[in-house]
């Protein structure tokens, strides 16, 4: 790539901004991604008892849903991100792209 058009594409304001609100999402995602997840390790670290005691009369423990939801937690949080990036980032890159050109 030419290193002038990194240039123009970097000294853009429209560039700029889609990094910034790019960072601010992933930053934030990671966060909350991170906080499921090692939560749900503590928790099985040191209230074992929690996870392992039943559900009202039947034989389902309080571990398998709340591992289940770390998992659906997962997939949903990836699905947002892709949503939001494929309506809100690829137009910003498609101006970028207009812009540079």
């Amino acid at each position: 790539m030419d290193s002038t058009l990194v240039e123009k594409i970097k000294a853009n304001g429209v560039y700029r901004d889609l990094v910034r609100k790019r960072s601010k999402l992933g930053w934030t995602l990671t966060t909350l991604v991170l906080i499921v997840y090692y939560g749900y390790v503590l928790l099985i670290a040191f209230d074992k008892d929690m996870l392992a005691s039943k559900m009202g009369a039947g034989v389902m423990s309080w571990g398998m849903p709340i591992g289940l939801f770390v998992i659906v937690f997962t997939v949903v949080v990836t699905g947002l991100y892709v949503r939001h990036a494929n309506s809100t980032y690829d137009e910003l890159t498609d101006q970028i792209k207009r812009e540079a050109a």
